[in-house]
């Protein structure tokens, strides 16, 4: 009887806890619908018109003339390589974020290192919260308000002209200073959000570690190089993965606010010129074909790198 009683109980609590698992999975499911919907309508679906970077598709032929456009043979491809910009472009494209993320990582780095050493919590709040806001900023905003600083007559080059600068410079208008301009503005604007992520992984270390550093008479200095620099090192190569992975693929907005004719030689990216010649051109096949070639390289760098760092550092995304 007894045994009787408590197979009853148990399998009324595993009726419970089924209907629970089921509520609880449906709530989630729901709250996932929209977010899947959008991923379906706005990243999977849209990988059909790819076909257009194989075919003679013509923007007259309309939505039809995505799958019944007759095949090419690679002419979309050859175009875009061919084209007296490709070298420009890609010169551009691995200069700027080569330079970019090295500069970017290093400084985010050391930012969040001494951020991470501040005593008054207050002054570290505030000085996370203002060097965060600017990741919040469109970069049309952003660039617009860069755009103002830099002009001749603006604050920067009075400043510079006071220190002895005999003309001021023209940022904008030469191509040899828009590598500078790109790399520094997106540094200033994604520096508190990039320091945040490091500072996740610092408050994640062991405080024992730190403990015994200092029982060794290890100072402020020993401590940030030999405890919380390895503690951070997988944060650190995800964040390097994910700059390898998109060393082609710059900055659309950030590129296109700044470019203009005058910095075109340097200013000219991939994904500037997949905007000029497909949507401005109307040569939808060769954006098509310039940005799977840009895909299918960024898919290859992630592999190689992931690989990379994980025979160096065992760590990585898989």
């Amino acid at each position: 009887m007894a045994a009787v009683l408590k197979g009853s109980k148990v399998k009324k609590k595993a009726a419970v806890t089924i209907g629970l698992d089921t509520k609880t999975q449906t709530e989630l499911f729901l709250m996932l619908a929209p977010g899947t919907v959008l991923m379906l309508l706005f990243s999977i679906i849209p990988l059909f018109g790819l076909t257009i970077a194989f075919t003679a598709f013509r923007p007259v032929m309309g939505f039809a003339g995505i799958f019944n456009a007759p095949w090419n043979e690679f002419l979309n491809f050859r175009l875009f390589f061919n084209s007296s910009q490709f070298w420009p472009m890609v010169r551009n494209t691995l200069g700027i974020n080569l330079l970019g993320s090295f500069f970017s990582m290093l400084t985010v780095i050391s930012f969040a290192l001494l951020l991470n050493e501040l005593v008054n919590k207050r002054f570290k709040s505030f000085v996370q919260t203002i060097t965060f806001m600017p990741h919040f900023i469109s970069w049309v905003v952003f660039g617009g308000l860069f755009i103002n600083l830099l002009q001749p007559d603006a604050v920067i080059n009075n400043i510079l002209m006071f220190f002895g600068m005999q003309e001021p410079i023209l940022f904008l208008a030469s191509p040899r200073y828009f590598w500078g301009v790109a790399i520094v503005t997106a540094i200033l604007k994604d520096l508190g959000w990039g320091a945040v992520l490091y500072l996740a992984a610092i408050a994640g270390i062991d405080p024992v570690l730190y403990e015994a550093a200092t029982v060794d008479g290890a100072g402020r200095f020993s401590q940030m190089r030999h405890v919380t620099l390895p503690g951070m090192l997988p944060t650190i190569m995800i964040m390097a993965i994910f700059a390898v992975a998109g060393m082609l693929n710059n900055n659309f907005t950030q590129i296109f606010v700044f470019q203009n004719v005058l910095n075109m030689p340097s200013s000219q990216v991939i994904a500037t010129y997949v905007f000029q010649i497909g949507l401005q051109q109307f040569q939808f096949g060769i954006g098509a074909a310039a940005s799977l070639v840009m895909s299918l390289f960024a898919v290859v760098l992630l592999v190689c790198a992931n690989y990379s760092s994980n025979k160096l550092t065992k760590s990585g995304l898989f």
